[in-house]
This record gives structure tokens, sequence and C-alpha cells, in this order.
């Protein structure tokens, strides 16, 4: 590995202190969650710790919840949804349904409406996931940044370098199979060329409307949507 490719980078009190800040946010959920008894992770850069004031705190309930479930633990730990956004990113991945719980979309619970495929699941992990119990304890994990840059946590900050042409041992560090890792190389390098990708089906809810109503009207109107829905048998 060439020194130019390998930096370390230190964190500030700043940057601590906003860490556990948006940590704390995803705790707050991820414990009003937990009353569906499903697995709740969070992922991207509140896992690894490399946040900066724009990142997201992403939920995401692993397995596919009833949503009307969602919507009433939501509601009685006093968190408020602002938007609801049903997606598919491919005719052939996992429709998903997406919560905002802030005017500023910072905060944003999801979940599968059906069983996630072993390389889909495998995508969080590559980004760094963690589940309740290591937020609360502070701990931290390695995964890959959306600029393709591997980030292992140390005692001041962490390490990052690039995974292009290690793409075997980025695998072997972050816990999933080297197809994830190529499969988030192929999509994040087209990205970068070609600029920010669409997705198959986005569709806003209103935020009163039932998800299981809203998955009807879709699959009324898009036949791979209703495709992958009798596939997981949901249609």
């Amino acid at each position: 590995m060439s020194r130019e490719d390998y930096v370390e980078v230190y964190y500030d009190e700043s940057r601590w202190r906003l860490l556990w800040e948006k940590r704390r946010k995803a705790a707050a959920v991820m414990q009003a969650l937990k009353a569906l008894g499903l697995p709740v992770i969070t992922h991207g850069s509140i896992a690894r710790g490399d946040v900066n004031e724009d990142s997201d705190v992403d939920i995401v309930i692993v397995e596919p919840p009833k949503p009307y479930m969602v919507d009433i633990v939501l509601e009685r730990a006093g968190f408020k949804v602002y938007k609801k956004v049903l997606i598919q990113a491919t005719p052939s991945y996992t429709p998903k349904v997406y919560y905002y719980l802030d005017h500023r979309e910072e905060v944003v619970v999801s979940y599968p409406l059906a069983k996630l495929r072993p390389r889909e699941r495998g995508f969080y992990k590559w980004g760094g996931e963690l589940g309740l119990e290591g937020v609360l304890r502070g701990a931290r994990v390695p995964g890959v940044d959306k600029r393709l840059k591997l980030i292992k946590p140390t005692e001041w900050g962490h390490i990052e370098y690039s995974i292009v042409g290690r793409e075997a041992e980025a695998a072997r560090i972050v816990g999933v199979d080297v197809d994830v890792a190529l499969e988030r190389l192929r999509v994040l390098t087209r990205r970068r060329e070609h600029g920010r990708t669409g997705v198959f089906i986005q569709v806003e809810l209103d935020p009163e409307e039932p998800v299981e109503e809203a998955i009807k009207r879709v699959a009324r109107e898009n036949k791979f949507f209703r495709k992958r829905l009798a596939e997981a048998g949901l249609y």
C-alpha cells in the first residue's frame, strides 16, 4: 500500500461530540423499535464513526415487519413521521419503505417489504453496521464509504484507504462475500462516472396513508413491483 493512499484522520472534540449526538438520536429510535422484536441496526458513518454535519442517522429494521406496527411503535414513542417513501432500487431488488422523522430528513427508519436476499443484506455490513448494544457501548466498526475508501476505526479517529484493487481484502475485513464488494464497486463507480442514478420506483406517500394501502396501489400500477412481491408470497 502506498503512503499516498493511506491516511490517518484525527478527530477533534467537536467531531467526537457530533458522533455521540447522532448516536444518541439513533439509540432513541432503535430502543423504541425493540418493541417489534425484530433486529434493528444503524449503518454507514454512524456505525463507523466518521460522521460530519450532513451525515444521516440511518436505522434499518432488517427483517420485514408489519408496517402498521412500525407506525404504532413510533407514534407511542413520541416520534412524528414527516414523510414516507416507497422505493425499489431495481426491478429485482426488494422494495423498501423509508420514514423520515424530522424536517431536515436526517433521521430515517427503513424496512424491507420482503426478506432481503443475502447480497442485499450484505450491503449494510459493507458500509458498516451496528446493533443497539454496540451503539450504547460506543463500539465502532470498519466499513466502506461512498468514496470507496475503507474506514478502520482507531482510538484517535480512523485510518482510510482505497479498496480499488483490494476488494477481497475489504470484503474480509467487513465480513461480507466478495460478490457484495464487487457489486458495490460497480454501482458506485457508475455513479461517479454518470452522476447520481435514479431508482426504479420511488413513490412519496401521504404520511397518514397506511403503507399496506400504498403497496396495493403501486402493485396494481407496476407489474415488476407486483412480481417481486409475488416472489416473496406477498401478492
